[in-house]
């Protein structure tokens, strides 16, 4: 139940506030909106407020906004086929930017709720090796192998490259005292059991969440040169099944969880759909991009098989990366 609830819940975020992009850059330089939907599919409700219907559609995943003069021109003044080129490439464009928005508020709402993690012990495992070594709850980390601990990450990367005995020298009321630990292995990694106490910082979650957004698109431009230079199989990508237990494993782990995954798939489709493809919002602007240098729009039949094209091909990619990616590592 919690992958399901989970994954409608990012699936209708991500989706209808892209949508909700599109809608608001379309209001705003005065186009026609006759529908605004999230989901997709038979109605389920709806309510007409001056030229625009607001509706909500049985499949949740999926939405989208139908302006006048979109599919086929128009005669209307306010159509989105007469309206300056500069208006609709914002119009196109503004839904990845929603999503890079949602991206950066998601892994800052993540930080603020998990925090950062401090030298000072929250907790120590059951008969771990910090638990034998006697750490316990409330000491402050001080030292590793005779090197000061300048904070949490710099003392767990150490503890997780370790192999043998380790010095740990931690701070409890106004003593300072050393003890040797010996890692052990889990994952091909050392731990020793210590939980470290986390605080939270507001301004620093702001900005990291514009850095993890940046890292992400970062992390997405060097998976597709990978894929383009044959570095990494299509089969190691996830399709939509994928994504799905994605998701319900975040659940599981609670709010925080859930808005880090929401914000990775966001900025991970906000880049994919600026993509130069047809089919998607990436392919639109470079029609609307030829038509700026060429001073004429790209011919509608042109464009219409070109989109099928490309649809195909991504749909096509999205079967084969869900029968040979996602259904084959459940089977193994």
């Amino acid at each position: 139940m919690a992958t399901i609830l989970g994954s409608i819940f990012v699936f209708v975020l991500i989706i209808a506030l892209h949508e909700f992009g599109h809608f608001a850059m379309a209001k705003f330089v005065g186009i026609r909106v006759n529908e605004f939907s999230i989901g997709m599919g038979p109605l389920l409700a709806k309510r007409q407020k001056n030229e625009t219907q607001y509706s909500l559609r049985a499949i949740p995943m999926g939405g989208y906004v139908a302006m006048e003069g979109e599919e086929s021109d128009s005669d209307d003044p306010r159509a989105f086929n007469n309206a300056r080129l500069p208006h609709r490439a914002a119009v196109v464009a503004s839904g990845a930017m929603m999503n890079f928005v949602l991206a950066v508020v998601a892994f800052m709402l993540f930080m603020l709720i998990s925090g950062y993690p401090t030298t000072v012990v929250q907790d120590v495992l059951p008969n771990s090796p910090a638990y034998e070594a006697g750490i316990r709850q409330g000491d402050e980390l001080l030292s590793i192998d005779g090197k000061k601990v300048e904070d949490w990450d710099a003392f767990s990367k150490t503890i997780a490259s370790s192999e043998g005995l380790t010095t740990i020298g931690f701070k409890r009321g106004s003593d300072i005292e050393k003890v040797e630990v010996t890692p052990k292995q889990k994952d091909g990694r050392s731990y020793v059991g210590i939980q470290p106490t986390s605080e939270r910082h507001p301004l620093r979650a702001i900005k990291d969440g514009f850095t993890m957004t940046g890292k992400t698109v970062a992390l997405v431009f060097n998976v597709l040169g990978q894929l383009f230079r044959g570095d990494l199989g299509v089969d190691k990508l996830s399709g939509p099944v994928g994504v799905v237990k994605i998701i319900g494993d975040s659940a599981k782990f609670g709010f925080s969880s859930l808005m880090f995954i929401t914000a990775y798939i966001s900025a991970n489709l906000g880049l994919m759909n600026l993509l130069p493809i047809p089919a998607l919002d990436g392919g639109k602007l470079l029609f609307l991009l030829i038509e700026g240098i060429s001073g004429k729009p790209v011919n509608e039949k042109v464009e219409t098989s070109l989109s099928v094209v490309s649809f195909v091909l991504l749909f096509g990619l999205m079967i084969y990366v869900t029968i040979f990616g996602d259904l084959a590592r459940f089977i193994h």
